[in-house]
């Protein structure tokens, strides 16, 4: 055991691993959507993030160390793949920078000139999170060559601003683990030709005054191979000496059998998520060597509750008599995944907004922790009294549990989670009621939110206009929506979403026991924001939340409608979900909500249901050893929410971007008659589970990726399709976009939606 050390010398070292970086306002997100319109230069996009930065400098000042470099344009794995060099060969054109290179592998960009248009780099989930990345691409020969001048330039802010900045990088291992090779060759065979970089990079960042650098390494949170785990060893004997401390940060869950390799690594500190890994945090004690600093992440860095201060001043004051100046407090991980703060949510429910804490909050709990264990509680006792106070209210609330949705619960059964017949006869009957021709047509839900769209929803929230008004415009852009794909010719008809803010947040504002917050926004990729619902309490839908919208849209048009839904899991894994009760137990609320919105469109007539679980994948524990029981509660969520459909009401459901290859088996067992998922970007890779599964039901692979203004032609659109036929017959076949069109324009759809209906009318003549 360590000696104890003396309070007044022994002081926890506060610092944070990451902060939002859109702004209070969105700032971040309009400054680049102006900039991509051609309605904004250069220079004033980079004077948002330049004011950005510097805010957010401010907001974290009183921290000991504060990021920089976890600011980014886009996407912070983008930002490190054009650090290391690592830039694809279609992003470069003759006189373009490395902004323009940056966008162009972002978004893709259409032909201009000489210049072929470059599609986007693949985009998929970081980790279990809803945040999207940019994938690294690699390939045999791959060449790395660094610049450095980002961090550089904002470590040079950091220090302007009399902060003490901690450079943040993706570390080696995680970043060639998040990437792939085209051709199929080995990424660790290419950690040689990295290395170098990386420390040449730590040499920079030390000459320009750094003292520690952050290298994020959550990949040693997964289950590693014994090659893997050899080439991490590898690493940071390599990355030694290079004149500056690394602090190893490490989240998103448990190290287990990576714990006594993360403590040996010749580094000079290591961060542990103690939310997910509280276990793991006496053996990390022992392991660790003695001149080691070991970061602790007390503060949920993945949900907006209050922490429970007294409960983690607890386990915390042992820890710091022991470790004295050796231990460090942090949030669990970046903070980019909560909302930024909390003030100015004054439409919140008052009790509710009691019990929660947004990044800016999240940082002022990490002050009383070090507060207490610092100066002792008697310095921070308001502080800990209030928050006390919200803990207990929260707990023994009765908004929180609600007896007849439990009772709800205990009357389902196995049966109510399974369709009445096997999907061939279900094919059968649809077949027959719908009339469809071969490799069908469809969109995803959502169509362009136009900027007519966005204005009366924001006087509606004003208060400007009324419900009827509101509903009368909503109901004329729903008749537009119809009109347009009439005109495209399209088999399979949607309403276009024109009522819905956010395909999750749409639904919240609906159920009891969820709120919505007025700026709670989230960065889910680029310029896209969300605002996750809060899962405070049972789950219960008061009325239909749907209907009414389906049954008008159907009366346009005598092809089917498509009724558009939000699956159970997607709900659950986008939103903020308590707590107190296992995420099982919320989903299966969820998904008797939903179940009770399906058999009431069925009953209004409809007979195509989408039930949308863009977010199944996600929610896998990132250990597969985990996966079963995961998959085994979201499969039967799922199951509740469709099950109790006739055997002619078709259901589809739609997943994106995501690795669904390694879970083919799960979606097999999700039963839907048509399961839509993205391709484009992956390059059909994501069929190429089904060469060895046969997949018993309806698929349309995405052909068009909806978040690149390129529009796909004809042919490319034959193309993909005639390589799915390869895996799937084409009497199984469905032709659709990637995503829902929600993002972009009227002016890119028309075309991309024309070439998709033509490719499928030459599809249909052999």
């Amino acid at each position: 055991m360590l000696p104890s050390i003396h309070r007044e010398q022994a002081l926890a070292t506060t610092h944070n691993l990451g902060y939002p970086r859109i702004g209070a306002h969105r700032e971040l997100k309009f400054a680049l959507e102006k900039y991509w319109r051609g309605e904004a230069s250069r220079a004033e996009l980079t004077a948002v993030g330049t004011e950005l930065r510097r805010r957010h400098l401010a907001s974290q000042a009183l921290l000991d160390q504060v990021p920089v470099g976890d600011f980014s344009f886009y996407d912070h794995v983008l930002d490190m793949s054009f650090t290391l060099g690592n830039v694809p060969q279609r992003a470069r054109r003759p006189g373009s920078d490395a902004l323009d290179e940056y966008f162009r592998v972002a978004r893709g960009s259409a032909a201009h000139g000489d210049c072929a248009c470059a599609a986007a780099g693949e985009m998929t989930k970081w980790f279990d999170t809803n945040y999207h990345y940019i994938v690294p691409e690699f390939s045999a020969d791959t060449a790395f060559s660094l610049d450095a001048s980002r961090l550089l330039s904002q470590l040079e802010e950091a220090r302007q601003s009399g902060v003490r900045g901690r450079p943040v990088i993706i570390g080696p291992l995680t970043y060639l683990w998040l990437g792939k090779a085209r051709d199929q060759s080995d990424r660790l065979a290419l950690l040689p030709r990295l290395l170098p970089v990386y420390r040449e990079l730590l040499r920079q960042l030390a000459a320009a005054g750094a003292e520690w650098v952050q290298v994020d390494e959550p990949a040693l949170v997964t289950e590693l191979d014994a090659g893997w785990r050899d080439a991490c060893a590898r690493a940071y004997e390599a990355l030694g000496g290079c004149g500056v401390r690394l602090l190893l940060t490490t989240y998103f869950g448990e190290l287990r059998e990576n714990l006594p390799l993360a403590c040996a690594l010749p580094v000079d500190g290591l961060h542990i998520d103690a939310i997910s890994a509280r276990a793991e945090i006496a053996a990390a004690v022992r392991l660790l060597p003695a001149d080691r600093i070991l970061s602790l992440g007390v503060i949920n860095g993945r949900n907006v509750w209050k922490t429970d201060l007294h409960a983690t001043l607890e386990w915390l004051e042992p820890l710091h008599h022991l470790l004295g100046e050796r231990l460090w407090l942090a949030p669990s991980c970046s903070l980019l995944h909560v909302p930024m703060d909390l003030a100015g949510e004054d439409r919140l429910d008052a009790d509710i907004r009691y019990w929660l804490a947004f990044a800016v909050q999240k940082l002022e709990e990490l002050q009383v922790l070090a507060g207490a264990l610092n100066k002792g509680r008697a310095h921070v006792q308001e502080a800990l009294v209030a928050n006390n106070a919200a803990i207990a209210r929260r707990r023994a609330s009765a908004r929180v549990h609600k007896p007849e949705v439990q009772q709800a619960l205990r009357k389902l059964d196995a049966s109510h989670a399974r369709r009445v017949s096997r999907y061939a006869q279900r094919r059968e009957k649809q077949a027959a009621a719908l009339k469809l021709p071969l490799y069908p047509t469809t969109t995803i839900g959502s169509f362009p939110q136009t900027a007519a769209i966005r204005e009366a929803r924001r006087r509606l929230r004003r208060g400007d206009l009324g419900d009827d008004a509101y509903r009368l415009l909503m109901r004329e852009e729903i008749a537009r929506c119809v009109r347009e794909q009439e005109a495209l010719g399209l088999d399979v008809l949607v309403h276009g979403e024109a009522e819905r803010n956010d395909m999750v947040e749409y639904f919240g504002q609906q159920l009891e026991g969820c709120a919505i917050t007025e700026h709670g926004w989230v960065q889910s990729y680029g310029s896209r924001c969300v605002k996750p619902p809060l899962l405070y309490g049972d789950v219960r839908r008061p009325k239909a939340m749907t209907v009414d919208w389906m049954v008008y849209a159907q009366s346009l048009t005598e092809k089917p409608m498509k009724g558009m839904l939000t699956g159970p899991v997607t709900l659950l894994n986008w939103s903020f979900v308590r707590d107190d009760q296992p995420r099982a137990a919320t989903c299966r609320q969820l998904a008797l909500a939903v179940r009770q919105e399906v058999l009431d469109l069925e009953r209004a007539g409809i007979r195509i249901i989408q039930i949308d679980e863009a977010a199944l994948r996600e929610g896998l524990p990132l250990r597969r050893s985990e996966w079963r029981e995961y998959l085994r509660w979201a499969v039967e969520a799922f199951g509740i929410a469709a099950g109790g459909v006739r055997d002619d009401t078709q259901i589809h459901t739609h997943m994106c971007y995501s690795e669904f290859n390694d879970i083919v088996d799960a979606i097999s067992a999700l039963d839907a008659d048509v399961i839509t998922i993205e391709t484009s970007r992956s390059n059909m890779e994501l069929l190429d589970a089904f060469d060895s599964f046969e997949y018993p039901n309806a698929i349309g692979p995405g052909v068009y990726d909806i978040h690149s203004p390129n529009v796909p032609g004809r042919g490319q659109i034959v193309a993909r399709m005639r390589e799915a036929a390869r895996r799937i017959p084409p009497a199984r076949l469905w032709v659709n976009p990637d995503c829902g069109l929600k993002t972009r324009s009227w002016e890119e759809v028309r075309p991309a939606l024309k070439n998709m209906v033509d490719a499928a009318r030459e599809l249909r003549g052999g």
